[in-house]
């Protein structure tokens, strides 16, 4: 039978331990498969990193938004979210993490704040964990090697693709309007009103 497995960012009291999914076969006999769900509020920050499940990094955050959006105290998703920094950081340097990886991880954590604190008065604090002084340390690492220019903005512009992708798709998901969304490519990511629409033609609804 095929593996699979759902994975739930938030939960309610209603979300389900298990998922179940019943094959019909062309004899008419049907076979339930059931399958535990991944619901990542309930594992530990400890947990995602020994077991490196760096894909989940970046939703982690998502189980303070309500604290995050009523400007209480954030304390404990900044402590989190140091945590994964420094584990990152150490991860990289033994070299189970590549830089363009890390910087993705943190490009895309930033992008779930932004999302979710829409500007707020604690979104400078969140992002200012995982943002620039660490690219801004891998930059200049590059450059006292030597790397060229070009291959430096190649990997800014990798990493604002996959930001803009992120922002896109949650955007969409909101309903937002296209041009609520072109604006915060411009704002939170740092895009020309150009590159927001080629984005937006590239990884969202074609532009009205």
């Amino acid at each position: 039978m095929p593996g699979f497995s759902i994975i739930y960012i938030k939960k309610t009291d209603k979300t389900p331990a298990t998922t179940t999914i019943t094959f019909t076969f062309p004899n008419g006999q049907a076979v339930d498969y059931e399958s535990d769900n991944v619901i990542l509020e309930n594992l530990t920050k400890e947990y995602i990193v020994e077991k490196r499940l760096f894909p989940y990094i970046p939703f982690y955050i998502a189980r303070y938004e309500k604290v995050i959006l009523s400007g209480k105290d954030v304390n404990p998703a900044i402590e989190d979210l140091t945590y994964f920094r420094d584990e990152m950081l150490r991860l990289r340097e033994a070299g189970e993490l590549s830089d363009a990886e890390l910087i993705d991880l943190m490009g895309f954590v930033n992008t779930i704040i932004t999302h979710i604190t829409n500007g707020n008065k604690c979104e400078e604090r969140l992002v200012k964990v995982m943002g620039g002084t660490i690219i801004e340390t891998e930059s200049e690492k590059w450059m006292r090697q030597g790397i060229q220019q070009g291959v430096q903005q190649g990997i800014k512009q990798g990493v604002q693709q996959g930001q803009a992708k992120m922002l896109i798709e949650l955007g969409q998901e909101d309903g937002l309007e296209d041009e609520v969304i072109l604006q915060k490519l411009q704002k939170r990511i740092g895009l020309s009103l150009e590159e927001a629409k080629a984005c937006m033609e590239k990884f969202g609804k074609q532009l009205v």
